[in-house]
């Protein structure tokens, strides 16, 4: 189990977040970015996840508290999320915050927090590693001349939210810019590894997707054990 924190963002802004740590306390940090959702227990749990791989991870709290199980509310708080503030500051200080004690530092996100992990690669020059989760900004916010850590892609062949054909054009994008990326795509839907999207809880557009979801974290460890480790 982890623990509320409160870290500064590069302004000097405090920022409140879920700090998960390895049984020694030390380690490479991750900040993983929430779902859409908020900062709630299913997000906690990757961090968890995290912790019992090695790493310290830090979840910013993006929406300030709060939390929804609706998805017109979390659209909403979506909407209304400053993204550039959300991967510049947030984000950024959750990673400077980690560097205190971790020599590197890298950065997940799932959803809402994959985009923003795409952001992050472009404008947190301190990450060293960054992992998509099915999601990316518009195309034209991503200057990937900027990005110098390594990437790594997991996408959902039938997403809707985030078509798989703008996947390839991000994919060209990369590739112009000599970026180094790893891009694998799962035949699943949206959020296929959210383990709470079954039974009444999942939706049309989004579902969890067991083999996807296990050998995509499987990928998403030995990517971030050899690159901040």
């Amino acid at each position: 189990m982890g623990q509320t924190i409160s870290f500064k963002r590069p302004d000097g802004q405090s920022v409140q977040g879920y700090l998960a740590e390895p049984a020694g306390g030390s380690g490479p940090g991750v900040v993983v970015i929430q779902e859409w959702w908020g900062l709630n227990a299913q997000i906690q749990g990757v961090a968890d996840r995290m912790a019992a791989a090695g790493y310290r991870a830090l979840v910013p709290d993006l929406y300030r508290g709060k939390v929804t199980v609706e998805a017109k509310e979390a659209e909403h708080l979506m909407t209304n999320l400053n993204f550039g503030d959300a991967a510049g500051q947030d984000v950024r200080g959750g990673v400077q915050h980690l560097k205190g004690q971790s020599r590197k530092v890298g950065v997940t996100g799932f959803c809402l927090g994959g985009a923003l992990t795409l952001l992050a690669a472009v404008n947190v020059p301190e990450a060293d590693a960054a992992v998509v989760w099915y999601g990316f900004p518009p195309l034209e916010f991503v200057d990937a001349t900027k990005i110098k850590a390594p990437l790594l892609g997991h996408y959902a062949i039938e997403d809707v939210p985030f078509p798989i054909a703008t996947v390839d054009l991000l994919e060209q994008k990369l590739r112009a810019a000599n970026v180094r990326f790893e891009f694998h795509r799962y035949q699943a839907k949206h959020a296929f590894a959210n383990e709470t999207l079954v039974g009444e809880r999942k939706l049309p557009m989004a579902e969890y997707h067991a083999p996807s979801a296990d050998l995509a974290w499987r990928r998403t460890l030995d990517f971030f054990d050899r690159h901040l480790k």
